[in-house]
């Protein structure tokens, strides 16, 4: 069975090691400051000028003005410090996240980012996207498979509007784990969520990979 956002968002979190500043854009990236590990010590980032973010809250805990990038309620941990936007992009575009954890619309096989518009839609604006891929060190995209017209979101360009040009090192989906080896490809699956099949991965994804499926650590 295929994961839920949850659980993306836990196999997310095992990707993030002690002492990383992680960035964790809107949509499912946001729920992996809540399958953290207890023995791991990491800052949270949010480009609205927050740093060191919590779990989200539990229901009547919720201070509304502590929010992330995506205006949702969060908490904060023992060390959260707060700064202007300025200073929060000036901590991304000088290079010192370690990890940017972001959602997409499409990832193409050359690792190309798009995530940001539909043309014809309003955009409320372009958000941080654009200075946390060329920024961080590491790219993750969490997304489901599909869209929800059954089209594939691993496609072999982007018809969209790109982010970044070969940024993405690793997509996490619903159905699994795919990694970049460098920057610009080529694209390997690496592990499946359980019972998905190979089949049903090769049918719903719309660009070529190498299969190169191992044992999911725990």
């Amino acid at each position: 069975m295929a994961w839920t956002r949850d659980d993306i968002a836990r196999r997310a979190a095992r990707e993030i090691r002690d002492g990383f500043y992680v960035n964790l854009g809107i949509g499912i990236p946001t729920l992996v400051a809540n399958h953290l590990a207890p023995d791991l010590t990491v800052t949270f980032q949010s480009e609205n000028g927050m740093l060191g973010i919590g779990p989200f809250p539990l229901e009547g805990e919720a201070d509304a003005d502590i929010i992330n990038a995506g205006k949702q309620t969060v908490t904060e941990t023992p060390t959260t410090a707060y700064m202007s936007s300025a200073d929060s992009f000036a901590m991304v575009r000088g290079g010192h996240m370690d990890l940017s954890i972001l959602g997409a619309m499409q990832v193409s096989a050359t690792g190309d980012l798009a995530n940001w518009m539909v043309p014809g839609k309003m955009v409320k604006g372009m958000g941080g996207a654009m200075d946390l891929v060329a920024g961080a060190r590491r790219v993750t995209v969490l997304m489901e498979h599909v869209e929800r017209s059954g089209a594939p979101k691993i496609v072999e360009r982007c018809s969209l509007p790109l982010t970044g040009a070969q940024v993405v090192d690793q997509v996490i989906t619903d159905l699994g784990v795919f990694v970049f080896a460098q920057r610009g490809g080529p694209l390997s699956l690496v592990e499946l969520a359980p019972a998905v099949t190979l089949d049903e991965v090769r049918a719903k994804t719309g660009a070529p990979f190498l299969e190169r499926i191992r044992e999911p650590t725990a």
